[in-house]
């Protein structure tokens, strides 16, 4: 016999259902397979398939149509197609937190903006003045951002023995530093402005705020104009993964569906007794699919896409990018250029003296204040993990960097965040052991 008074039926996914834990959880597991498509291009590059390897992301893909040339390298599409999804995702968890989350109250949510600015002012800052008169002084922005996936993944190994607001503070932290950088690699690597594309990627834009208000709400819809945007800016100039960041954040958070009108419409449904559902019933089957979009618009658009898209991004679009751009090949690789040890000193260096320094003025000051459970010592041991930069640190090192010097810098960041997880875990184990 059937108890009514019981919710759905227990699975073992149950348990990380909640927006931010099934976040934490595919940002954990996706670090692992992160690093794996970092170790198997890295192996790759420097094998005896190397230059089919490195060949295959140059392979030329697209449409030409009369004067109209939308023919890009495999990398392109990767880089600029797929990490758009990336950083639409990243929005998404931005506003999510913002407006229906932990981040909520201003003061809470300033200590990771500070330390996300700091973050950003201070590696670029001591990047600079190493590269100063060098050729490689344009690749300022690698040194900017924090990869969420590699971070979290290094959270996951200590489960419950660090407080649960050290992971709220670093991925907020990510997040704001990631859309951070996307915005200086949209104008600050942008080539020369085309206007008249630069036009109809807005106007998409104000088509894409026109039908969330008019009360469109397909999916499908959505994608095709996101698509035409994200088109438009590919040809205007600036870059096109910032269609993305704009989308996500355009993304609404309100709810369609009250839980008092779900209620009803589901009262309707359960009202009628087990077994009299007749088939081919008008009305009954009229009421189930109204239950079923009910049940769906019962979320708002943006937890609905959060949970959508997220696992495709972790498991799918970050290890293509990992392995279309972490292989380096080392023969001929000079270790000592400039440009590798401007960039491992200001990840290694520059990022945690950023966040800690400028999170701590921000407490002092009154702007921000620290969640309950986080200390002084656990922000320390986290600003070191900020030192993470791969994802996107090769992303915009590809865009900042020639052939001659790429190589290099790619190096510089692997071993930059190698460092920064190494000395970020080691002052982890050894708080939680002092704990103890």
């Amino acid at each position: 016999m059937i108890d009514t008074h019981q919710g759905l039926p227990h699975e073992a996914a149950d348990s990380i259902t909640k927006p931010f834990a099934r976040f934490l959880k595919i940002e954990a597991a996706a670090g692992g397979l992160l690093l794996l498509a970092v170790l198997l291009a890295l192996g790759l590059a420097n094998s005896p398939w190397q230059e089919g390897f490195l060949r295959f992301w140059e392979t030329p893909i697209g449409l030409t149509f009369g004067s109209l040339d939308f023919t890009r390298s495999l990398r392109h599409w990767i880089n600029d197609g797929l990490m758009t999804l990336f950083f639409f995702v990243l929005s998404l968890e931005l506003k999510r937190e913002l407006v229906l989350g932990e981040l909520r109250n201003p003061r809470q949510a300033a200590l990771p903006f500070a330390g996300a600015l700091g973050g950003m002012v201070v590696p670029v800052s001591l990047y600079l003045v190493l590269m100063s008169g060098q050729p490689g002084i344009h690749g300022w922005g690698t040194v900017m951002a924090t990869d969420t996936a590699f971070v979290i993944g290094c959270l996951a190994l200590f489960g419950s023995r660090i407080p649960p607001t050290l992971r709220l503070f670093l991925l907020s932290l990510a997040i704001f530093d990631d859309v951070g950088a996307i915005l200086v690699v949209a104008f600050g690597y942008g080539e020369a402005l085309n206007w008249s594309a630069l036009g109809l990627g807005f106007l998409g834009i104000g088509i894409v705020a026109g039908a969330s208000r008019l009360g469109i709400r397909s999916v499908p819809v959505y994608f095709l104009l996101g698509a035409a945007v994200w088109l438009c800016f590919d040809a205007s100039g600036v870059h096109a993964t910032i269609a993305g960041v704009i989308l996500g954040l355009m993304t609404p958070t309100r709810i369609w569906v009250s839980d008092a009108r779900l209620r009803a419409i589901l009262g309707r449904v359960l009202a009628v007794p087990a077994g009299d559902r007749r088939h081919g019933d008008a009305a009954s089957h009229r009421d189930l699919r109204q239950a079923g979009r009910a049940v769906t618009e019962s979320l708002s658009p943006v937890e609905r896409l959060e949970m959508m898209l997220h696992p495709w991004v972790g498991f799918a679009i970050m290890p293509i990018f990992a392995l279309a751009n972490a292989g380096i090949k080392v023969e001929g690789v000079d270790f000592v250029q400039p440009v590798s040890l401007a960039i491992i000193v200001g990840l290694v260096l520059g990022k945690p003296i950023g966040v800690f320094v400028f999170g701590w003025i921000a407490v002092r000051s009154g702007l921000a204040q620290l969640a309950p459970g986080l200390s002084w010592p656990f922000i320390l041991a986290g600003s070191f993990l900020t030192g993470i930069g791969f994802t996107m640190s090769l992303f915009i090192a590809g865009l900042a960097f020639d052939s001659y010097v790429l190589n290099a810098a790619k190096l510089g960041i692997l071993g930059g965040s190698a460092l920064s997880a190494i000395l970020g875990i080691s002052l982890l184990i050894w708080l939680t052991l002092r704990m103890r």
